[in-house]
């Protein structure tokens, strides 16, 4: 009898062409069910909750994945997380994709559309260049101003239009409206870390609200800009579109 599984997963994105199954390119979502149909003997086909890009990685996806598997989850988890590492004669015994767990759901429940919201973080450093944080990081020459970005952040609380937030290129959405519960600026030595979770993001919201700040922060605009920009719904008028390799999906709600 056909089941219904929630898949947590992490992901380094450095070497994928984002999540979504593509023809020809290396996703996340390919190489998953990918091992898993090779290990069940069965084609199966995932349904994340976010489609993130390249070079995006997370630190929590989900996907559901409905199929009648004699293995129980964990041993399933084990058996494909293997696969995913390349097999039981590579030294390295972790892959650049993992699933985390494997849980039985109700039969009606979908990772996309039971999903309350999410969590992503982002990673700006400063200092020292340091090659092995360079797909993991967004470097810039100088550390920002931290208060000028929580002075800025705190206008994106609530509910708002971000069209001046979104990218083109990406899906056509019925509304640009979206509800930003909590921002977070912190800081950690050299790195400065923003946290926004929401109700839904558009096309590259969090890396244009990235620029955004971190134009705030070194002097290029001004905190209280924040609030126009929102309501002249302008891309023209937001900061640049932050870097990929800086951006984490964090955590999903359901």
């Amino acid at each position: 009898m056909e089941k219904n599984f929630l898949l947590k997963i992490a992901y380094d994105g450095s070497g994928f062409s984002g999540w979504q199954r593509q023809p020809d390119k290396r996703t996340v979502q390919g190489e998953l069910e990918h091992a898993i149909s090779v290990f069940t003997g069965t084609e199966v086909k995932l349904s994340g909750t976010s489609r993130t890009d390249a070079g995006v990685h997370a630190l929590m996806q989900c996907a559901t994945l409905k199929g009648d598997f004699s293995i129980p989850p964990e041993g399933l988890m084990r058996a494909v997380n293997n696969l995913l590492a390349g097999g039981m004669n590579k030294k390295n015994p972790v892959g650049d994709v993992q699933i985390l767990s494997i849980t039985e759901m109700p039969e009606d429940f979908h990772a996309r559309f039971n999903c309350k919201g999410k969590t992503y973080r982002y990673v700006i450093t400063s200092g020292e260049k340091d090659i092995f944080r360079r797909n993991y990081a967004y470097w810039v020459p100088e550390k920002p101003d931290a208060e000028k970005m929580r002075e800025g952040a705190s206008y994106l609380v609530g509910t708002h239009d971000f069209a001046a937030f979104q990218s083109s290129g990406g899906n056509e959405r019925e509304t640009t409206v979206r509800t930003i519960s909590d921002i977070r600026v912190t800081e950690e030595g050299n790195d400065t870390i923003i946290e926004v979770t929401g109700d839904g993001f558009l096309y590259n919201m969090v890396r244009i609200i990235t620029g955004t700040l971190l134009e705030m922060g070194t002097g290029k605009k001004d905190p209280k800009d924040m609030k126009t920009i929102i309501e002249g719904l302008d891309r023209a008028k937001a900061g640049h579109t932050a870097p990929a390799e800086g951006l984490y999906l964090k955590e999903i709600y359901f």
